[in-house]
């Protein structure tokens, strides 16, 4: 039978029992319980003076700390924040401290943890972001290089309907192929005007945009339905580093002149207001000089992709050292009889398998890869600047040619 764990507060009261009721010596019931003489002489004084349940283990916490805020200081935060209840710590202290100069006030860190305490602070939803795009952005020498997509900030239109701009230019030479004013960005009207361009223009070999929707999304590798579809075609959906439009500097020099040209007089609908983007687009790419490229109109040097819109894509195809795995309904895929998490945006579609390292599988979709397999951790995981080497390299080596009709390679 094993022994029974006796608590602090127990050993006490038993202790103090023996000398009461079972008359022990102090001594004797002292080395029993393997305390000092003062130690059991100090638990009868208390028990003499408080009774029984007084032997219970007390905080340790000081009664008063030098630094504690002033109950005072602290009924003036939580006023502050009842006035003001979209403010924060720090806002609530500078007011404070600006309405009574003389005053001291805590740090807005010990400000924030009295609101905490008095449940005044709303928790944040934590957010899901996109992951980093590691890849090196492709170098733009001829027209279709690389298109470059964006949302122009949204106004409203004269009868106060929402317009967003949705723009689409050539990034060499500065070709505005689409001005679409949409009522929102989503992925169908996106989807839509996208694919329009591609019929029209011929496919490039990447599409640039910044980290929002519906361009990416918080999957594995940021991708979206958009970025699944121009993957299919051939196309590489590269994405700028967040907080760094500069990568997107062309495109945005031309938001700046259709701001002023165009958005700065909304029109009285949506409709009139396409009809100023159209002639916008008409007069930028066919009259207005542009310094970059000799003072010529972009319209001047453009021509459209040799790379027609394909009638028929093709299902992917992979290497024979690659691993073909289809990816099931919830998004997930079986490799050596466990289950590894990607996204349900590839479900129905099989993806590859190639081990670039001990344990470490790249897993493609078509010619790009997306998200890493490790499987010392067990984790999908977004590929590393190394790994994103290593693909380059191994990509050639082991895709056919005849997988990718509209490879962009």
């Amino acid at each position: 039978m094993p022994w029974k764990e006796m608590s602090p507060m127990e050993q006490r009261q038993r202790a103090v029992m023996k000398v009461r009721n079972e008359h022990y010596s102090v001594t004797t019931v002292a080395r029993s319980f393997g305390v000092s003489r003062k130690t059991l002489y100090k638990w009868l004084t208390i028990y003499h003076e408080q009774g029984i349940a007084a032997l219970a283990d007390r905080s340790r916490a000081p009664h008063s700390h030098p630094n504690q805020t002033a109950e005072s200081v602290v009924e003036e935060i939580i006023g502050a924040k009842l006035d003001h209840p979209t403010w924060g710590p720090k806002k609530l202290i500078a007011y404070l401290a600006g309405r009574n100069p003389g005053s001291i006030y805590p740090a807005a860190s010990t400000a924030g943890d009295w609101l905490k305490r008095y449940n005044m602070v709303k928790p944040r939803r934590v957010r899901r972001t996109v992951a980093n795009y590691i890849s090196p952005l492709l170098a733009c020498e001829q027209p279709n290089d690389t298109w470059c997509i964006d949302f122009k900030g949204q106004f409203r239109t004269c009868d106060g309907k929402m317009c967003y701009p949705l723009t689409l230019t050539d990034h060499q030479t500065r070709y505005l192929l689409a001005c679409r004013g949409m009522s929102g960005p989503t992925y169908e009207e996106t989807r839509r005007w996208l694919h329009w361009a591609l019929h029209e223009y011929g496919l490039p070999r990447a599409i640039r945009s910044d980290n929002g929707v519906p361009f990416a999304s918080a999957s594995i590798g940021g991708l979206s339905r958009i970025a699944v579809e121009l993957i299919r075609l051939g196309i590489i959906p590269e994405r700028i580093e967040k907080a760094r439009p500069a990568q997107n500097g062309r495109h945005e020099r031309m938001h700046r002149t259709l701001k002023a040209e165009v958005c700065q007089t909304p029109g009285a609908t949506l409709q009139e207001q396409q009809r100023a983007f159209e002639e916008f687009r008409k007069y930028y790419n066919e009259e207005r000089p542009h310094e970059a490229i000799g003072q010529r109109p972009p319209a001047s040097i453009y021509v459209t992709s040799p790379r027609p819109y394909p009638s028929l894509v093709l299902p992917p195809e992979y290497g024979v050292p690659m691993v073909v795995r289809g990816v099931r309904i919830h998004g997930d895929i079986m490799l050596y009889g466990k289950r590894y998490y990607l996204t349900p945006l590839l479900a129905g579609e099989k993806v590859g398998l190639l081990e670039v390292d001990d344990g470490i599988w790249n897993i493609y979709y078509y010619n790009y890869a997306f998200s890493a397999l490790n499987l010392r951790s067990g984790r999908i995981e977004g590929l590393s600047a190394e790994q994103r080497r290593r693909e380059n390299a191994c990509r050639n080596q082991f895709l056919p040619e005849k997988v990718l009709p509209m490879s962009p390679v």
